[in-house]
């Protein structure tokens, strides 16, 4: 896998520590930084795989961070946050964030979640495959350049909200669960994170308004989860 470069935003030194050394032994290398304001020049000058990123950060904080990365990044973003509340996740995934690891953490709850992020994100650089290629009504995805267009218009997804529209687009009108969902796009799933979907489903049908006001193409089926309908 290429560029296993990982960025650790964290100023609790001991959590840093703990995180650089699980991740080390996957055979990342890592980068750490300890407050907010010098992550936005080491993202431009050192281009990490990924960010792990405390919401607490000082100087800047992570939802700033968030922002101003999504003007110029699609980098995968791990929110670390200690807290837990509902408003508090909906907010880190609508600036652009792929996920989220409360403290205190698992370790291995850790690894597996990075090692999904990134399986999902990265493209080798011998893979040599044809473009994939979805289209379902005014909305085309082209799998392999990471692209989503919707009435000509290109959109801005994350890489969790460009997967899960993918799993969505390859099985037109098919309902979803939320633990389907999470585990086609995630790779894993652990308790309580199927509400994750919930948050990237409004963004993605935010995002598709805007080009689309006159069609919901995502539609709920209320207690069981989601599909997207011609």
């Amino acid at each position: 896998m290429p560029n296993k470069h990982l960025l650790i935003v964290e100023d609790e030194p001991d959590i840093a520590q703990i995180l650089k050394d699980y991740l080390l032994r996957e055979g990342y290398q890592v980068s750490l930084l300890d407050r907010g304001d010098k992550v936005i020049d080491f993202i431009k000058k050192e281009n990490p795989s990924m960010i792990l990123l405390d919401m607490m950060i000082p100087y800047v904080d992570g939802k700033t961070i968030c922002r101003e990365i999504r003007k110029f990044s699609d980098i995968p973003i791990i929110i670390i946050t200690a807290r837990v509340e509902e408003i508090d996740r909906i907010i880190g995934f609508e600036l652009g964030a792929d996920d989220y690891i409360c403290k205190p953490f698992s370790p291995r709850e850790v690894v597996v979640r990075v090692n999904a992020v990134l399986r999902r994100t990265l493209k080798s650089t011998s893979d040599k495959r044809e473009e994939e290629r979805l289209s379902t009504g005014p909305i085309q995805l082209n799998k392999t350049s990471r692209i989503a267009i919707v009435n000509g218009n290109e959109l801005k997804l994350t890489p969790s909200e460009f997967e899960i529209l993918s799993v969505l687009m390859g099985s037109p009108n098919r309902v979803f669960t939320r633990t389907q969902l999470i585990e086609k796009t995630q790779g894993y799933n652990f308790d309580g994170y199927e509400r994750t979907i919930d948050f990237h489903i409004k963004n993605l049908r935010k995002k598709i308004a805007a080009h689309l006001p006159e069609k919901k193409i995502i539609l709920s089926a209320y207690g069981f989860g989601y599909k997207l309908v011609v």
